[in-house]
C-alpha cells in the first residue's frame, strides 16, 4: 500500500472550504501524524495510537471527495479522542467513540461546512453513528452524490436481478433475491452463497 507525507499547507486540498484550521487545531494539540493514502478497497481510514516513540497515527484515502474526506478523519479522530480519555479499555466502536464521534460531527455540522443533503444524513445517525461510512447507507448514497470522478462500477441494489457482476478482486456473481437488508448472491465459479450490502459497489459484467 502506498501513502503519501500530507504536508499541512496541502491538506486545504481534501477539505472542505472553511474546516482546515478548525480540523488543523486537532492534528496540531495531539501531534498527529497524517498521511494520505491510495485507494483502499477495504478501508476508506485508519487509526493507529501513540506508543512510547511514536505519535498518534491516522491515514486517509485520498481518493474521496473532500466531504467524505472530512468525515472519515473525524472518524479517525474519535478514535483518537477515545484512546486519550479510556486508553484500550473500551470496545473500538462501542458506545464511547459513538459519543466522540456524534460530539465531533455536530461541531462541523454547527459550522455549517456540508451541504443540505449531507447534513440530514449525518443528522439522521448522530447520535447512533455507524462503525463505518460505508455501513450507513443512506450516507453513502449522498456523499457518492459529490464524487468527481465517475467510474463505472455501480450498487448492487442497481443491478439488475439475475444479471452478473464482479468484485474489485475480481470474482464474478449472480445477483439474487433480496432477503432483508442485503441481496443474496451467487459466486459463479464456487457457487458459494454471499450476502451484499444494496450500496456495495460492483462492475457489471454484459
Amino acid at each position: 500500500m502506498s501513502r503519501n507525507e500530507a504536508p499541512i499547507t496541502q491538506l486545504n486540498h481534501y477539505l472542505p472550504e472553511g474546516t482546515f484550521d478548525l480540523v488543523v487545531q486537532f492534528l496540531e494539540h495531539f501531534k498527529v501524524h497524517l498521511t494520505v493514502a491510495r485507494e483502499r478497497k477495504s478501508i476508506l481510514g485508519d487509526y493507529r495510537h501513540r506508543t512510547g516513540n511514536r505519535n498518534h497515527r491516522i491515514s486517509v484515502n485520498g481518493n474521496l471527495n473532500q466531504f467524505a474526506f472530512l468525515i472519515t478523519l473525524l472518524h479517525e479522530l474519535a478514535h483518537l479522542l477515545t484512546f486519550e480519555k479510556y486508553g484500550n479499555a473500551v470496545q473500538s466502536h462501542g458506545k464511547e467513540w459513538k459519543h466522540v464521534f456524534g460530539h465531533l460531527l455536530a461541531k462541523f455540522i454547527e459550522q455549517k461546512v456540508f451541504p443540505e443533503d449531507i447534513r440530514a444524513a449525518l443528522m439522521h445517525s448522530l447520535h447512533n453513528p455507524a462503525a463505518s461510512s460505508c455501513a450507513d447507507e443512506v450516507l453513502l448514497r449522498t456523499l457518492k452524490l459529490y464524487d468527481q470522478q465517475q467510474n463505472s462500477l455501480i450498487f448492487v441494489e442497481d443491478i439488475p436481478d439475475g444479471a452478473y457482476f464482479k468484485t474489485h478482486d475480481g470474482r464474478i456473481f449472480q445477483k439474487g433475491e433480496k432477503l432483508r437488508k442485503r441481496f443474496r448472491c451467487i459466486e459463479v465459479k464456487t457457487k458459494r452463497i454471499y450476502l451484499f450490502s444494496p450500496v456495495y459497489e460492483a462492475e457489471l459484467v454484459s
